[in-house]
């Protein structure tokens, strides 16, 4: 390429640094230089499968909507709950509740499936009631009830004692088999995990506190030497 032609594509630019001061006759090639655009795409949340479901009040069951704050009263008991901003209650002529996204979300979408889960186990348990049953495995290991309180003999050295908390009914059948009950469902099951906790069953010989719904995997013994 001639001297001539290496001119005309280049052209002289003064570039001044604050490192090297300023550079005369420095020469750059002229770049097109095209523009980069973004395109920006709306996420659409999807609803969630169970907050989409309608909740059925019974007949028994006494509703209380303020605001964000919902009272259920029932024949069994009375629970109250707040809903956060991102979903909100409805509630039709025909005594059909409704959880809803108040606004499109990831968050809102989360909270609509569960709080759609709390207000019915609210509704079921003030008009039905929950139970969980537990069962007692193992040679000696059984359950009394004293007074308020349940007391477990499970081959300690000394028997377990616990307080039944309020709201809750402990019944004990054949003295291995407990059935907790009450309107508060999660209250249920933190308290026969916290029985089953004090002896979990063991995977060789099944011994233990288990639920009765319970599969427990069963591990071979160690088997003898071969000779």
């Amino acid at each position: 390429m001639s001297s001539s032609s290496l001119t005309a594509s280049l052209h002289t630019s003064t570039l001044r640094s604050p490192f090297v001061g300023n550079l005369n006759g420095f020469r750059v090639s002229s770049v097109a230089v095209r523009r980069v655009g973004f395109v920006r795409k709306m996420i659409e949340c999807k609803e969630s499968r169970i907050g989409k479901q309608p909740i059925s009040v019974p007949s028994n069951v006494t509703l209380t909507m303020e605001g964000q704050d919902l009272k259920v009263k029932g024949p069994l008991g009375e629970m109250a709950i707040t809903y956060p901003r991102e979903v909100k209650l409805e509630k039709d002529d025909g005594g059909i509740l409704r959880v809803r996204k108040a606004v499109e979300t990831r968050r809102a979408n989360q909270m609509h499936g569960l709080f759609r889960t709390l207000t019915d186990n609210m509704v079921v348990g003030v008009s039905k009631g929950f139970e969980k049953k537990l069962q007692l495995v193992g040679v000696g290991y059984r359950a009394t009830i004293e007074g308020k309180d349940i007391v477990l003999n499970l081959g300690f050295s000394h028997p377990v004692r616990m307080e039944i908390p309020a709201g809750l009914q402990v019944k004990v059948e054949e003295n291995t088999r407990i059935t907790v009950s009450g309107y508060d469902k999660s209250e249920i099951g933190q308290f026969a995990a916290s029985i089953r906790k004090w002896r979990p069953p063991e995977p060789y010989k099944g011994k233990g506190v288990k639920y009765a719904d319970e599969i427990v995997r069963r591990k071979e013994g160690k088997a003898g030497k071969k000779k």
